[in-house]
């Protein structure tokens, strides 16, 4: 099986206590930031804010320095036959929305029908987590797993379906909380053949 790698750089100094040194110029961005809103970055409650900020941040967008694909990478062929879907349901997970930096939170059910392999199932959030701990949009995020793991698994079919809310509407805008948005991604036979997508779709309980 041929694994795509990429070379993600991932640099970052660390000080005495293993913390991400924050740049000076970082900080001053964050301090702009903060006069901008009205506030007084140097008042004590805010004195630390820059740095917090900036770690929680690198914290947040750690998907860039991976390649989610290679979670993918070591597969089991003594599956006692084994043929039928594989489902990892309800994957919890968080990102950020590329227009408004807010927070992205939902759930994910990922599944494949695979061929002569299966993949430790933790691999399937960890393929979910790479993607989402990026600046995202959820269509791109749904497209993103599913794509992965069709490349590296190359399975008989993948089925990915999101939900999630988007704090760029809960919490400015229309402001409308409670609201799930709902996106899916079929391949293989979860897309060419109906029975197959009915079936997955039950399995995910959303049939």
């Amino acid at each position: 099986m041929n694994v795509v790698s990429h070379d993600f750089h991932h640099d970052e100094t660390l000080d005495e206590n293993g913390k991400v040194v924050v740049p000076g110029h970082v900080e001053d961005a964050i301090r702009t930031l903060l006069t901008w809103a009205g506030d007084d970055p140097e008042r004590e409650g805010l004195s630390d804010t820059p740095k917090r900020f900036a770690r929680a941040w690198k914290e947040y967008c750690a998907g860039y320095a991976e390649d989610p694909g290679l979670h993918l990478a070591r597969t089991f062929s003594e599956v006692a036959g084994y043929d039928e879907v594989v489902l990892l349901k309800d994957i919890p997970f968080q990102s950020h929305c590329e227009h408004h930096l807010a927070p992205i939170t939902g759930t994910a059910s990922i599944a494949y029908l695979p061929r002569n392999r299966v993949v430790g199932i933790s691999k399937l959030a960890r393929v979910l987590q790479g993607y989402a701990r990026r600046l995202q949009i959820q269509e791109r995020l749904t497209s993103e797993v599913a794509q992965c793991i069709w490349d590296n698994l190359q399975p008989q079919g993948v089925a990915v379906v999101i939900e999630a809310q988007h704090g760029c509407m809960t919490g400015r805008g229309v402001r409308t909380p409670g609201v799930g948005m709902v996106t899916s991604r079929m391949l293989g036979c979860f897309l060419d053949d109906a029975s197959s997508r009915k079936e997955v779709l039950a399995l995910m309980g959303r049939g």
